[in-house]
């Protein structure tokens, strides 16, 4: 907090609340109004004060001296939306804009009276620019800081450099803004803030706080802080826009490339790399067409302009696909292409794999994949993602290529020790140890330990089990098996003879909602052909769900 105060230019819209209200709810700003929070009046309009309204007064007091008046609420967002285009505006004249309150925002001085032609100059300019953007009224103040740009913005005044300290010291104690602390000043007897600059800072530490100190400084016109300025967030997307219409893929390639080239070398002049890309197309016939393409690693310029010469591709050639599927061709050619980086980093925020995470072999597989999407559409490639669950099918989830892979069931792991039967739903494993291993996807309660099948079927096969007399294998309700399983029948297949099982694995989710519960078991069986299969029982029907290789 030491040094002298930087030049500061205020811009200040009186009775921002009631403007705010005019803007947003449409009330009108020319007739009495007054805005009420915890129903004292924090704002009024000029035809109000006319008629007696003062900031403090009760609501009733206020409405007793002006009977017409139209009372609205405080509504700090409702001000902040409404002086948002007046802080664009500010901006498209200066840089490094700081919104002190709704209402008032604070640009340093140097630069506008260079480029403006002097701060006076500067202060019509912005003022001007204001009225004509936003049709809003508005005054600047110019002075050494922030606390005193305020309070010269109000007077409409420019103070001359180092005349900070006299411009305050004519003024009442009530400019602090803190009326406690103005209250007891004027009992005390000091009056103006040069009466209250002139006291010793310690002393004013000691017998009003830190708050008093502060006030202090501000006083004698050094402010506790210097700017904290605005940054403006930077337009990164790139446009082409084409006077004959693009309907050839060689003529996309082309322009595609010049695109690229112009988004990577926009992010690297702000130290960023592009992880998810936004593909934007306008036809002549007004058509839109929209891709996002998300990436693991950096985009190049290389990499940028390759997928959107494949999905301009895939846009415009229409390939074929699966079973002679073909996407909907535009009805007209390209007339505007846009890229959007959707997803930004710095430059530095990823680092290639040193065995093979991130290296050549992944990325032509991607290129290779993410081509594919490009034609066929992102729902055409999907990878596997393992998640929590007690089935296999439950904890498999297929994902679009490059999207994000997120578990589709998450869920902690057991402590040892734990129970396995936990948590809302009823299951067991009939004595097995549970599971813990599984590349870190979390056990659940009732999961089948390793090792996991290596297919399984999208829709459970039929089955019948007997036993060796030839009579069905049924389950009861305390999980007794009738008779070791020594047949199975697949279907209308043939019979095969089980020489080995384990089981059963139980499992009773939802018992809570009759409509969603599901009670069964699950058996391991191998047949005497070598094959391994993943049996469940469920209202008495045998099922196959997995084979295990």
């Amino acid at each position: 907090m030491t040094g002298a105060p930087a030049r500061t230019l205020l811009l200040w819209c009186p009775d921002w609340p009631v403007l705010a209200a005019e803007i947003v709810d449409g009330v009108p700003a020319t007739g009495p109004v007054a805005v009420l929070h915890a129903n004292r009046v924090v704002a009024c309009s000029e035809q109000a004060r006319a008629e007696g309204v003062r900031r403090g007064l009760r609501k009733r007091e206020a409405q007793g001296r002006c009977p017409q008046l139209t009372v609205v609420e405080y509504d700090p967002g409702r001000d902040a939306r409404a002086f948002e285009p007046v802080v664009a505006a500010v901006e498209e004249l200066v840089a490094g804009v700081e919104v002190v309150r709704p209402g008032a925002c604070a640009v340093a001085a140097r630069g506008p009276g260079r480029y403006l032609g002097g701060e006076e100059a500067a202060a019509e300019r912005i003022i001007e620019h204001v009225a004509q953007s936003c049709l809003v009224e508005s005054q600047v103040g110019i002075a050494d800081g922030v606390f005193a740009a305020g309070l010269a913005a109000r007077a409409g005044r420019v103070v001359a450099p180092g005349g900070t300290p006299e411009f305050l010291a004519g003024l009442p104690v009530e400019a602090l803004g803190r009326s406690a602390l103005a209250d007891l000043l004027r009992r005390l007897g000091v009056r103006t803030l040069g009466d209250f600059a002139a006291l010793p800072a310690g002393d004013v530490l000691a017998r009003f706080g830190f708050d008093g100190a502060l006030a202090h400084r501000l006083a004698a016109g050094r402010d506790h802080r210097p700017l904290a300025v605005r940054q403006p967030p930077a337009d990164l997307t790139v446009t082409a826009e084409h006077d004959e219409p693009i309907d050839r893929v060689d003529a996309a390639a082309f322009v595609a490339r010049a695109l690229a080239e112009q988004l990577h070398e926009r992010l690297a002049g702000h130290g960023l790399a592009c992880t998810r890309l936004g593909i934007e197309a306008v036809t002549e016939h007004g058509q839109e067409l929209h891709r996002v393409w998300r990436h693991d690693g950096l985009l190049t310029a290389a990499a940028i302009a390759d997928r959107v010469r494949w999905q301009l591709d895939g846009w415009l050639s229409g390939s074929n696909g699966r079973a002679g599927a073909r996407p909907a061709r535009p009805t007209a050619g390209i007339i505007r292409l846009r890229l959007i980086p959707d997803g930004v980093i710095a430059q530095a925020g990823l680092q290639a794999g040193l065995w093979g995470e991130t290296g050549e072999e992944r990325e032509r597989a991607h290129r290779a994949l993410s081509r594919v999407q490009g034609i066929l559409g992102p729902e055409a490639v999907v990878t596997a993602v393992l998640g929590g669950g007690r089935s296999p099918a439950d904890q498999v989830r297929l994902v679009p290529w490059g999207d994000e892979r997120v578990p589709a069931r998450p869920g902690p792991a057991p402590l040892p020790g734990e129970p396995i039967a936990g948590g809302a739903d009823r299951a067991a494993s009939a004595g097995r140890p549970a599971d813990r291993s599984g590349g870190g996807v979390p056990p659940w309660p009732g999961r089948l330990p390793a090792p996991a099948p290596a297919v399984v079927l999208p829709s459970p096969l039929a089955a019948t089990v007997h036993d060796a007399a030839g009579e069905p294998v049924v389950i009861s309700a305390r999980l007794a098996v009738s008779a070791p399983p020594a047949r199975l029948v697949v279907g209308t297949g043939q019979p095969a003879e089980i020489v080995g099982w384990a089981g059963p694995w139980p499992v009773d989710e939802r018992w809570w909602a009759p409509v969603e519960a599901r009670r069964r078991a699950r058996f391991q069986v191998s047949l005497a052909d070598g094959a391994a299969l993943l049996l469940a029982v469920e209202a008495g029907q045998w099922l196959v769900e997995a084979i295990y290789d």
